[in-house]
């Protein structure tokens, strides 16, 4: 059985990791707001970029014709996994890299290159021997707007080049401040809208000026970056919200232990009492006796 001093010692270490947790719980609650914010702004815009390419494919009077459109025979594929540079936060990492690496596992019929977005998933695909063609960590969980369009213009300058057949995206999907999912869609080529016969009433109201397929090449570039942002701020929105999670879950923890401990310590302390009280008597006695 521990002795006082060593429970009471406990106790302490316990207390502080409670202050470090509950520490810790606020700051991801203050970033997951911002956060939140964030998802909610993109959201919007990147709805309505896809309602616009809508329009314009129904606009359209003959084949769309656009690099990021283009269909080819895979002999290549890129994996964006997107997870945190740093742990505590619960299943959000773990629960990505699973996937992933099923999702590698059932698409063997093709080379493979992995573009790692946090440390997290430069040291799995590290220690499993993956080729990583690409690193990009550091974020602190903070969104970088020009580090995501670097990225975005990396990767559609390896699919137009035809360096990557097809590229695909692995991040968590922010549903609600409590849900979360993980994802992994396709990032390119784009699926191609279906094209109209110009006459639709969806866009009866448009003028394509100078032409559909030229307001393509314009608003593309556009897309792939509004849908990189898109990524990268749910996944961040995520890890915040999971890592607030967990670390809610543990101080509650830490809370139980630290009553428990002291249950204990109150306990071992009224025993000492008693025995001492006991051989203050037993001694009392021998000496009246």
């Amino acid at each position: 059985m521990a002795t006082l001093r060593e429970v009471k010692k406990r106790i302490r270490s316990v207390q502080s990791t409670r202050r470090i947790t509950k520490a810790m719980e606020m700051v991801a609650a203050a970033k997951l707001r911002k956060a939140q914010q964030r998802v909610e702004q993109a959201k919007p815009y990147a709805q309505k970029l896809d309602e616009m390419l809508g329009h314009l494919a129904a606009g359209s009077t003959g084949e769309i014709a656009h690099p990021y459109f283009e269909e080819r025979p895979i002999r290549k594929r890129t994996l964006v996994v997107i997870v945190s540079d740093r742990g505590l936060c619960g299943s959000f990492n773990s629960n990505l890299l699973r996937k992933a690496q099923k999702w590698i596992g059932d698409n063997q019929d093709a080379e493979l290159e992995i573009v790692a977005v946090g440390k997290r998933a430069r040291d799995f695909f590290k220690r499993r021997n993956r080729n990583i063609t690409k690193y990009y960590g550091d974020w602190g969980g903070l969104m970088d707007y020009a580090r995501a369009r670097e990225i975005a213009a990396y990767l559609t300058e390896q699919f137009v080049t035809g360096e990557t057949d097809e590229i695909s995206l692995a991040f968590t999907r922010f549903v609600s401040l409590v849900r979360y999912r993980t994802v992994i869609d396709k990032y390119l080529p784009v699926a191609r809208p279906e094209v109209g016969d110009g006459q639709g009433s969806a866009v009866s109201d448009y003028i394509f000026e100078p032409n559909s397929e030229q307001i393509y090449a314009q608003l593309m570039p556009s897309y792939a970056n509004t849908k990189m942002i898109t990524a990268l701020t749910e996944s961040f929105a995520s890890e915040h919200g999971s890592r607030m999670m967990a670390m809610g879950n543990a101080t509650k923890n830490a809370g139980e232990m630290v009553d428990n401990l002291t249950l204990e310590y109150n306990k071992a302390r009224q025993a000492q009492i008693t025995k001492e009280l006991l051989e203050v008597v037993s001694g009392a006695d021998a000496l009246a006796g």
